[in-house]
């Protein structure tokens, strides 16, 4: 059995798909598409970047996503990843438009 079908695997991707689901939808358009398209393919650093992003207030995460304001130093990266996906109009066949 591969690592990613691993039984804790499986559920850390439930955790970070719920903890990716935000309070704003905004968000949640940004957040679950990168997830499911990139985190996999993400090394080790960025992902727990990923993870402790999330672990952030909704006002926060939306400003530095947003451009309204400079992400913390630890997030820079991992704000710049997300940001470039959602550039990417090709990054979800069934992206609202």
């Amino acid at each position: 059995m591969s690592e990613a079908n691993t039984p804790d695997a499986a559920a850390l991707r439930k955790r970070l798909y719920w903890h990716s689901r935000r309070g704003m939808w905004e968000l949640d358009l940004l957040l679950i598409p990168f997830l499911e398209h990139c985190y996999d393919q993400l090394g080790a650093d960025d992902q727990a970047a990923y993870r402790a992003f999330i672990e952030g207030e909704d006002q926060d995460l939306f400003a530095w996503l947003m451009q309204r304001d400079e992400p913390a130093p630890e997030f820079r990266r991992i704000v710049t990843l997300i940001q470039e996906h959602a550039e990417n109009a090709d990054n979800d066949p069934h992206r609202p438009v």
